[in-house]
């Protein structure tokens, strides 16, 4: 599989799909809409559609043939973010490292978000090269995505963070805030629903290169990252 990584085609940017209010508890989530979201022609509009819907089914939907298995095990896996692990894997697993483009260029914000997981899994690709393909998806129009890959490409940082940081300084002055935000975010020491950098906890020093362009940052969206950085 290392030698298809190479191959893999450079992601491109999607169109935002039209605004939704989205339900604010999960037992408001509509019938209707969790259908949509299940057959993966719509997207999740809040947190609450997020986790009250059943990844295993969005599976079976984008992937037919997938083992019969494969929807269980996703949904056992536990957690929202152990399932959305588990949910690429098992897409990678059956596809190949062809099916991320397939996955990021996808309606549903959920199987955009198993691209990242999917690029964060597949072997022979170095930091750089993910993090590359990784860009349309960290720009994604959903912010569910937005946060996903950030996520997702989190212990690959964590594994290389010196080159890491230096690869994401130039992000600090992308002309796009969802891109800067991305190097503040994949960066925090503690971070939400992810592995903590011990490196960045017990010495925040390394990160300056990051938090030094942001700091002054013109956007709210940037700038509340930065805090939640200096906060942890």
């Amino acid at each position: 599989m290392a030698a298809r990584a190479r191959r893999l085609t450079p992601l491109a940017p999607i169109e935002a799909a039209p605004r939704r209010v989205g339900a604010r508890k999960m037992a408001d989530v509509l019938r209707s809409v969790l259908a949509s979201i299940h057959r993966g022609e719509a997207e999740t509009a809040s947190l609450a559609e997020l986790l009250r819907c059943d990844l295993g089914a969005i599976l079976s939907s984008v992937c037919p043939d997938i083992p019969r298995s494969a929807p269980k095990d996703v949904n056992a896996a536990g957690g929202i973010v152990a399932r959305m692990a588990r949910a690429a894997e098992l897409l990678l697993q059956h596809e190949g490292p062809g099916a991320i483009a397939m996955a990021a260029a996808h309606r549903s914000d959920v199987v955009r978000g198993w691209a990242a997981y999917m690029l964060a899994q597949t072997p022979g690709l170095s930091l750089a090269d993910r993090l590359e393909w990784a860009r349309p998806l960290a720009d994604d129009p959903n912010s569910g995505v937005r946060e996903w890959v950030w996520i997702a490409l989190r212990p690959a940082l964590g594994a290389q963070l010196a080159e890491g940081i230096a690869l994401l300084v130039p992000w600090t002055s992308d002309a796009s805030p969802n891109i800067r935000r991305f190097a503040s975010e994949i960066t925090r020491p503690r971070g939400v629903w992810c592995a903590h950098l011990p490196q960045l906890k017990s010495d925040p020093a390394p990160g300056l290169p990051i938090l030094e362009p942001l700091r002054s940052d013109s956007t709210k969206y940037v700038q509340d990252s930065v805090s939640n950085w200096l906060n942890d």
